[in-house]
């Protein structure tokens, strides 16, 4: 081989080389639907590598649907950047993958749909979904990390104690939830079921008389009445629903198995507890 042409040859396999190196995935950005919180974990402290490629290399995406605290919401004392049990948990998995974590909010539908995580807005999605074999048709779920009841929420001051009480009133539900399917399937025929895009806009309309209930998870629920005397929650309806983080439906099966085993330490390690008490100090 003539020396100028080895020369050029050497030039372009050491271009290549430096184009191959430097990052777990193939760089590309996260849309910007929502600007992500890219500032929450610290990466590198991780127990485990990940073994997966990520949109952005070294970062998690999570998206997410909020608000819908105390599960994910902004974080009042850091505007732009989002907490919540979901969210905290997931941060506690980024950090043993040794990666750090993005919030986008995306809204729930292009979550179960799996169309946000299919188009490349986010490699996870952490927004209380309710595992369901409807669902599972569309995307990729981890193992349930937590429990779900229905329930109702209403004015304290309404007298109404039970879903037959609204009877010819109006019910809120979140669109295309579990909650949404329960409300249709048991409250009384002539009660409006009244579907929400918007998870917030539920309790505005409780309390501007737009509504005269609110049926969905008893977790967000409860954290309404918590915090607002003129609310109560009147009755839960065990459902034995669980919720899983969720991935897309093909070529996700290193993501959903590294999560799991993450999700099995931090249990084994009293993490998930520590997590828990931070946002349900008085139980569910």
């Amino acid at each position: 081989m003539k020396p100028n042409r080895l020369i050029t040859l050497l030039a372009v396999l050491a271009l290549a080389l430096a184009a191959c190196g430097g990052g777990d995935g193939d760089g590309t950005e996260p849309t910007d639907a929502a600007e992500p919180d890219t500032t929450d974990t610290a990466a590198g402290d991780g127990e485990a590598t990940a073994d997966f490629e990520t949109i952005t290399p070294g970062v998690l995406t999570v998206c997410t649907d909020a608000p819908y605290p105390p599960m994910e919401y902004e974080d009042p004392d850091n505007p732009g950047e989002y907490t919540g049990f979901d969210i905290e948990l997931m941060r506690a998995v980024a950090t043993n993958l040794g990666l750090d974590l993005a919030v986008v909010n995306v809204g729930f539908d292009p979550i179960t749909s799996g169309l946000a995580m299919e188009s490349g807005e986010c490699d996870i999605a952490a927004a209380s979904i309710t595992i369901t074999p409807e669902r599972a048709e569309n995307i990729a779920f981890t193992d349930g990390y937590f429990s779900g009841d229905q329930s109702l929420l209403v004015l304290a001051d309404s007298g109404i104690e039970s879903l037959e009480d609204l009877a010819g009133q109006s019910l809120a539900v979140q669109t295309g939830t579990t909650g949404e399917i329960y409300a249709n399937e048991n409250a009384p025929e002539d009660t409006e079921v009244v579907s929400f895009e918007n998870p917030g806009d539920l309790f505005l309309a409780l309390e501007s008389g737009q509504v005269q209930g609110v049926l969905q998870d008893l977790v967000p629920n409860q954290d309404y009445a918590n915090n607002n005397e003129s609310a109560i929650v009147v009755a839960t309806y065990p459902t034995d629903e669980e919720y899983g983080f969720a991935a897309k439906k093909e070529g996700s099966e290193a993501l959903i198995e590294a999560v799991n085993a993450q999700l099995a330490a931090l249990r084994q390690d009293g993490t998930y507890d520590q997590i828990y008490e931070q946002f349900f100090p008085m139980g569910q």
